[in-house]
C-alpha cells in the first residue's frame, strides 16, 4: 500500500457507521446529482439499506477509515442488481468518498476490498450506472475492468435538469 494510505484501513461497514454514513450520503443528495434521491435521509431512515449489506454474502459494504476508526473517508457496496431471482448472479455496485477526501485513491481502496471479499460469491457480473458528467468515477470503473455497456439519456431529472446515466459492466 502506498504511503499515503498507510492510515487507510478498509472493513466492513457497522451499525456503528450509520449516522456518518448518512451524512456522507446526504451531502451527495443534497449537492450533486451523482445519486437521483432528492430528500436527505435520517439514519433511521437508512437502517434498512445498512443491515442489508452483511459481512458475508453477495452484498457488502466496506467501509474506508483514516485518522481513528471514526473518520469515515468513504464506503462502497454490492447490491442485488434487480429483485427478480434470475438476476441473483449479479451486483450492483457503487463507491461514495467524503467531499473532503480528494484524489487520494480511497475509491480504489475500497473498490480493492469489494472485489477480493465479493470473491468466491458465485456472481458473475457486476453493474454500476455513472451519472454524466463524472470523469473520476468513469475512470475508476474503467481502472478495475468495467466496459460501458450503454447510456440511458436523460433519465433522472434533479435540479432543474436532465441527467443521463451511463452503465458498465465487469466480468467477476
Amino acid at each position: 500500500m502506498p504511503s499515503e494510505h498507510a492510515e487507510v484501513q478498509v472493513r466492513p461497514g457497522t451499525e456503528g457507521d450509520l449516522v456518518t454514513l448518512t451524512d456522507l450520503y446526504n451531502h451527495y443528495v443534497r449537492e450533486t446529482a451523482i445519486t437521483f434521491d432528492t430528500v436527505p435521509f435520517t439514519p433511521e431512515e437508512r437502517r434498512p439499506w445498512l443491515l442489508s449489506h452483511p459481512e458475508d454474502g453477495p452484498y457488502r459494504l466496506m467501509v474506508a477509515t483514516g485518522a481513528g476508526p471514526q473518520r469515515i473517508l468513504g464506503y462502497a457496496t454490492s447490491s442485488p442488481l434487480r429483485a427478480k431471482p434470475a438476476y441473483a448472479t449479479s451486483v450492483e455496485t457503487t463507491v461514495y468518498v467524503a467531499p473532503d477526501v480528494g484524489r487520494r485513491g480511497i475509491g480504489t481502496l475500497l473498490y480493492e476490498a469489494l472485489f477480493e471479499a465479493l470473491a468466491g460469491e458465485g456472481l458473475h457480473r457486476a453493474y454500476a450506472g455513472v451519472a454524466q458528467p463524472n470523469d473520476a468515477s468513469t475512470r475508476l470503473h474503467e481502472r478495475f475492468g468495467f466496459r460501458h455497456v450503454g447510456t440511458y439519456r436523460e433519465v433522472g431529472r434533479k435540479f432543474g435538469r436532465w441527467w443521463d446515466v451511463a452503465w458498465y459492466e465487469k466480468e467477476l
